[in-house]
């Protein structure tokens, strides 16, 4: 059989064979001046670059001075970073960055590469999900530059330290991991740094492709990183021992590792006293609570279990249901799907025909289901209670996971009543003990239990008592502040 033992080599291709492939685009310009003491080649994408440098800071000087060698546009423009190379790899990046090309000879290997990018963004505006009416009124935009501009404001050390990726084969997104040396654990930093490094996906247009593609379980229902427009969490966070990514192009920095609690805690509650914090943390977990167990308990108690029911209560109840004709559950089942193709309707619509939809659309027709016999009044409000129930979550991806909670536990509900809801939840248990958050659990610290960690919960103890960093966390430095120091009372007279 014959073979071919030295394969071809490939063809190398050269500038000119880039600059003739990128020639085939609308939006790229390749110039040639003949008019000046030097005549010179200039290529670049006209969507990429800003003009106003181009003609302000490049071309003038171009045009009056004679260049012996391609070093010599080094000399002359007024910019530290230009860049004077002949590998391919290195210039179709920079043309593809929003950089400058400039050739003394069409024909020529060699380059130089000047930044001239065009920079879009919006304003720093304020927070839209997380909104606050006490603290800080900014919140992340699109630009990576930014943002990290944002915290290292806020966090003026040395011991901030950012690591930066460029990942997706077609997007090539840039993605910085922001940690605090010294007080981040290094297992933590190493498992955020080592997952970016090994993704291999085709494009990044927001970080939440980067939540999906490194988070422990991705099956799983639960977020397990949080991802916050908020540079004030950030900075508290990363003060706390957590790894922070934030992707170019993206308004949400994602924190990671995290526990449950963490998803019922909104940073407002840091900036009020820790008396009311910690009653808002608990109407919190008891909202989502009852938003999950409400209907499938009415369900269940109503195919079921009537004689839990109080002979007061059954006469509202019968009252109410004479002449509904469809069982429990095929009536909360309805009214359930009723509330999220609104909530759908109106989040995807303008904010004003949504606000309008979302109100009107809900009490024309629970006013009309009501009077059509299609549904109770007293499940009509058990229902938009739990709707609004499952609002009280700080986190937006937390509130859709309690959504979609709802239906399992209301066909356990149909099936088996409060045995159903029992056996739901402890398969909700079950997931819950095995899932993890960068390979830290994620019920800590209920499971495993540390009491010390229970200052920051579900309630929040005055600063003065946590003087110790998350345990969770296995920060390197354990210490906040010396609780000794922050209990001294000096008098008025030293």
């Amino acid at each position: 059989m014959w073979f071919r033992k030295n394969p071809p080599k490939r063809e190398e291709h050269t500038l000119f064979d880039l600059i003739l492939q990128y020639k085939k685009s609308g939006d790229f310009v390749h110039f040639h001046n003949p008019q000046t003491p030097q005549p010179y080649w200039i290529s670049y994408f006209g969507s990429l670059i800003d003009v106003e440098i181009l003609h302000r800071d490049i071309l003038p000087y171009l045009n009056r001075t004679a260049l012996t060698s391609i070093k010599d546009v080094k000399k002359i423009l007024p910019f530290e970073d230009v860049l004077i190379t002949s590998e391919r790899q290195i210039i179709e990046d920079a043309l593809l960055r929003g950089s400058v090309l400039i050739q003394l000879h069409e024909k020529d290997a060699a380059c130089a590469l000047v930044r001239a990018e065009m920079k879009k963004s919006r304003e720093v505006t304020i927070p839209e999900e997380e909104y606050s009416v006490v603290g800080p009124k900014e919140a992340f935009v699109e630009s990576i530059t930014t943002n990290l501009n944002l915290v290292r404001t806020r966090l003026p050390i040395s011991e901030l330290q950012i690591r930066e990726y460029t990942i997706g084969s077609l997007s090539k997104t840039k993605v910085a991991v922001l940690y605090i040396e010294g007080i981040a654990n290094e297992e933590n930093i190493n498992t955020v740094c080592q997952r970016l490094e090994n993704l291999e996906f085709y494009q990044i247009l927001d970080s939440s492709f980067i939540s999906q593609l490194i988070e422990d379980n991705g099956n799983s229902l639960f977020p397990q990183l949080i991802d916050t427009e908020r540079p004030d969490r950030v900075a508290g966070v990363l003060a706390e021992g957590s790894v922070v990514i934030i992707v170019d192009g993206s308004s949400h920095a994602l924190i990671g590792p995290i526990s449950i609690m963490e998803l019922f805690n909104a940073f407002e509650d840091y900036y009020i006293n820790w008396q009311m914090a910690s009653a808002f943390r608990l109407i919190r977990v008891l909202a989502v609570s009852f938003s999950i167990l409400v209907t499938p308990i009415y369900v269940a108690v109503l195919t079921y279990h009537y004689q839990l029911i109080p002979k007061d209560l059954m006469v509202t109840l019968v009252s109410s249901r004479r002449t509904i004709p469809l069982p429990p559950f095929l009536e909360a089942v309805i009214l359930e799907l009723t509330i999220e193709l609104l909530r759908e309707a109106g989040a995807r619509l303008p904010t004003k025909v949504g606000q309008t939809i979302g109100i009107v659309g809900g009490i024309v027709i629970g006013t009309a289901a009501v009077d059509a016999g299609l549904t109770s009044n007293v499940l009509l409000i058990i229902v938009a209670l739990a709707a609004l129930a499952s609002f009280t979550t700080p986190v937006y991806r937390m509130g859709n996971t309690i959504r979609l909670l709802r239906f399992p536990f209301l066909l356990m509900a149909e099936l088996w009543g409060l045995l159903g809801i029992a056996i739901a939840f402890l398969f909700l248990m079950n997931h819950l003990l095995r899932l993890t958050s960068l390979g830290r659990p994620y019920l800590e610290p209920i499971y495993p239990p540390r009491m010390k960690d229970l200052k920051d919960a579900i309630i929040r103890l005055p600063f003065s008592l946590q003087s110790n960093r998350p345990h969770f966390l296995q920060p390197q430095d354990q210490k906040r502040f010396l609780k000794n120091k922050a209990s001294e009372v000096k008098d008025i007279d030293e």
